[in-house]
């Protein structure tokens, strides 16, 4: 590391570039390895170990990218969604106006309301109560239509947090995309659709297992064919993580997730290098700081790996291993909610310092209510902080070397890679979740943190120590009223009204055709949209072939 003090009186030609100063003047070089630390030691190797690597080398240990965020800065992706679709449009430009100046790319993500994730219109008995509360509700292409009203597209990526009905969802997105007159071919975004984890963890599912990755294996198959710069299933330890696993289980059940979905495409006869590129990844990053670091690094390694010498892939970008993390729900609290301020800071750092190409980081009023916008301005002033004032983008890897940081990649990869064989052995992912596994596994890991929290050999700030008598929440709580579910069910009311009632019978028709007949249902679904039908009517054309599923004999 070099030092240049006086750099304004230096030529504008010989200056460095200001991104790669550090305060007191000292030029930050790309990467460090070996070579950057001076020894007298002999026989010191000159290169890093193969399982480690130069950024954007194989196995991706140090990074996907060479220059990683030196080049380009990771995606402040802010999640959203609330009420009806005009009050998210709302918050989704609030969010567009206030990252404004920041050099990292903006995108979108959007939350929708549990009878949405579940399939089920607003008008559904089975939906009273919870319309807009958690999510904003989409019923319909016209609700699509206002959720994403003047935002371009084209220049916006979108993130669509959705799993059980992802492929009608993601239809009625193509179809409104069709009729504004975007060029799906330059549409950038990606799709949850990660439904394996839903029968681990979160429990939003429709479908019995197989027909429901044959739906995920559908999109891919599509977005490959017409949605290239899509990614088509965001692969999620996340929701693993929240429902309490270890990171060591969030990290193997995430890639032998991913393993599952690639087999099956390659089953489907899909070139494996036409559809891994636009495979992504979704991780927590949690409190325990260098475990979530070393997280990411063993994540890369297992995959590249896998991809290369499991699967066959040729293509460098199949290996990559591109993922979004996101700050920990699971570890905010009630109690003292301001510190939850502070818990989501080092948590973004780790994602950082871990290598990750988005992030989104939570808002500390979260245990209490959605986010209020100014909860949601200070998650998103945390990122741009970290981004331009800590300095941890001036070079790649900054971590990497250490001998904890590294000791403890292997571990956990080695970790990981034991629980995959032991997977594989059964069967693969779907005969695990039929046997019960991966639930059974996150269960006892939960049990296993809330006995030593109780015990007290987990402290938690403001709830088993540091507690100071005030239960006053010291935060403003968003309020969803009423009035939006009665007007979201009248909207959808005179939406079926106005529409051509053969055409939708017909496109419900062609639906539960394409699912009988085991053809990619993606197009029978986009006309579908098209036609006017709603979600719940098209997810339920494909349950009376697929049938729904309340969970096997171990549940």
């Amino acid at each position: 590391m070099s030092t240049t003090r006086n750099r304004q009186s230096q030529p504008a030609s010989t200056r460095p570039d200001p991104e790669t100063v550090t305060i007191s003047g000292y030029v930050a070089d790309e990467v460090y390895g070996p070579k950057s630390v001076p020894t007298t030691t002999p026989g010191d190797p000159e290169e890093p170990h193969p399982r480690i690597a130069k950024p954007g080398s194989y196995p991706f240990t140090r990074g996907i990218h060479p220059g990683m965020y030196r080049t380009r800065l990771w995606t402040m992706r802010q999640f959203a969604g609330f009420g009806s679709a005009d009050d998210t449009n709302a918050r989704f430009k609030y969010l567009l106006e206030n990252a404004k100046g920041t050099k990292a790319n903006t995108g979108l993500s959007t939350a929708f309301d549990l009878p949405t994730l579940m399939g089920r219109d607003s008008d559904d008995p089975l939906s009273a109560g919870e319309v807009g509360r958690c999510g904003v509700a989409i019923d319909t292409i016209d609700d699509m239509h206002r959720l994403y009203a003047d935002i371009p597209l084209e220049d916006v990526t979108v993130s669509q947090t959705i799993n059980g009905p992802a492929a009608v969802i993601w239809a009625m997105y193509l179809a409104m995309a069709k009729q504004r007159g975007f060029d799906w071919a330059k549409l950038g975004g990606t799709l949850q659709n990660d439904i394996l984890k839903e029968f681990h963890s979160q429990n939003e599912f429709i479908y019995p297992p197989e027909p429901s990755v044959k739906l995920v294996v559908d999109t891919i198959e599509f977005q490959t064919n017409h949605v290239p710069r899509w990614n088509s299933v965001s692969i999620s330890g996340y929701h693993i993580r929240e429902a309490g696993s270890t990171a060591t289980q969030e990290l193997a059940f995430t890639l032998r997730d991913g393993m599952e979905y690639v087999e099956w495409c390659m089953k489907r006869g899909l070139d494996i290098d036409a559809f891994a590129p636009r495979l992504s990844f979704f991780f927590n990053a949690h409190n325990e700081f260098f475990e979530e670091i070393c997280k990411l690094r063993a994540a890369r390694r297992i995959w590249a790996t896998a991809m290369r010498e499991r699967y066959g892939a040729k293509s460098e970008r199949s290996w990559w291993m591109r993922t979004h993390v996101q700050t920990a729900g699971c570890s905010l609290t009630e109690q003292q909610p301001l510190n939850n301020v502070v818990r989501v800071a080092y948590q973004a750092m780790a994602g950082v310092l871990g290598g990750c190409q988005s992030l989104h980081t939570d808002s500390m009023d979260e245990t209490l209510g959605l986010p209020t916008e100014t909860a949601v301005r200070v998650a998103l002033r945390t990122q741009q902080i970290l981004a331009h004032e800590t300095g941890v983008h001036r070079t790649v890897d900054p971590l990497g070397g250490s001998w904890f940081v590294e000791a403890l990649t292997d571990q956990m990869a080695h970790d990981a890679e034991t629980i995959i064989g032991e997977i594989d052995d059964m069967g693969g992912v779907i005969g695990g979740i039929h046997k019960g596994y991966f639930r059974r596994s996150i269960a006892e890991a939960s049990y296993r943190f809330g006995q030593e929290m109780e015990a007290g050999d987990r402290v938690i700030v403001g709830v088993n120590a540091y507690e100071d008598g005030n239960d006053d929440h010291q935060v403003e709580i968003l309020q969803i009223p009423h009035a939006v579910e009665t007007t979201q069910c009248e909207m959808l009311t005179d939406f079926k009204r106005t529409r051509d009632q053969d055409a939708a019978k017909a496109a419900l028709d062609a639906i539960r055709t394409a699912a009988r007949q085991d053809e990619n249902v993606m197009p029978a679904l986009v006309e579908g949209a098209l036609a006017r039908c709603t979600l719940g009517e098209m997810v339920q054309a494909m349950a009376d072939v697929y049938g729904r599923y309340t969970g096997g004999p171990e549940w």
